[in-house]
């Protein structure tokens, strides 16, 4: 048994694999250390562990799994399954390019483009050649909403609802047309640019809003909340691999 540990802004989750399976996923508030050493004492046969985080965490963390289990932390030295070919990998988000590496799995035969829809909006793409070629990022649903907010004297915070009409007749109506309308409106504009580059393109789409967009979209995609994970837990199988024929 394998965990999968992917420590974000908000949550950490907690992923129990058995081979490509996703057994079972707890997701827990930043702070709860106690919770999290329990889930994993109470798991005892979980062999290997790999972490992929954003924020910092207490070393006395690394130490331990380090101690106990095959373990890795994600960086950009990690070897991945994949060719990365993103200019300055130092700077690359562990989960864009775990979600690449999902990606790659499920379509190895395909130009696969990647949408993680959460706090920002990342747009990633790899080939049928199994190369990481890079893509590009912008705010997320509710940091347009916050934005609007922030950065004017008069307009008021709003929270997403569903609002079906183009034309809004209050100032809250017009926010959302203009946010939740602009946001579909560049997610379908990006797909068909990379359409008409790439044949056979396949899209791929999760993240923490993956469900404002499913039905919304013109496009065919392939939605996939666990992507993330998923990678990670291939990452740490390729690792694996390579550690048993370097001793064999």
């Amino acid at each position: 048994m394998k965990l999968i540990l992917d420590f974000g802004n908000t949550f950490k989750k907690y992923a129990l694999f058995e081979g490509k399976v996703l057994k079972e996923l707890k997701i827990f508030e930043k702070d709860d250390y106690k919770k999290q050493m329990l889930f994993l004492s109470n798991n005892k046969n979980v062999k290997s562990i790999i972490i992929s985080s954003v924020i910092d965490y207490p070393e006395s963390l690394n130490n331990y799994l380090q101690e106990n289990y095959y373990f890795i932390k994600l960086n950009s030295k990690t070897p991945v399954p994949v060719k990365n070919k993103y200019k300055t990998p130092n700077t690359l988000g562990k989960d864009r390019l775990a979600a690449v590496v999902g990606a790659n799995v499920l379509f190895s035969e395909n130009n696969v483009l990647v949408i993680e829809a959460g706090t920002c909006i990342t747009y990633d793409f790899i080939n049928s050649e199994a190369e990481y070629l890079g893509g590009s990022i912008s705010p997320g649903l509710n940091m347009r909403y916050k934005s609007l907010n922030n950065f004017t004297d008069k307009l008021p915070l709003v929270t997403n609802r569903d609002f079906k009409c183009l034309t809004g007749q209050t100032t809250e109506e017009s926010i959302i047309s203009g946010i939740s309308n602009g946001i579909i409106a560049e997610v379908d504009g990006i797909i068909e640019l990379y359409k008409k580059k790439y044949s056979s393109l396949k899209i791929v789409l999760g993240g923490g809003d993956m469900n404002f967009f499913v039905n919304k979209l013109k496009n065919s995609i392939f939605a996939n909340p666990n992507i993330v994970l998923e990678g990670l837990n291939e990452i740490l199988d390729f690792n694996e691999k390579r550690k048993i024929n370097a001793n064999s």
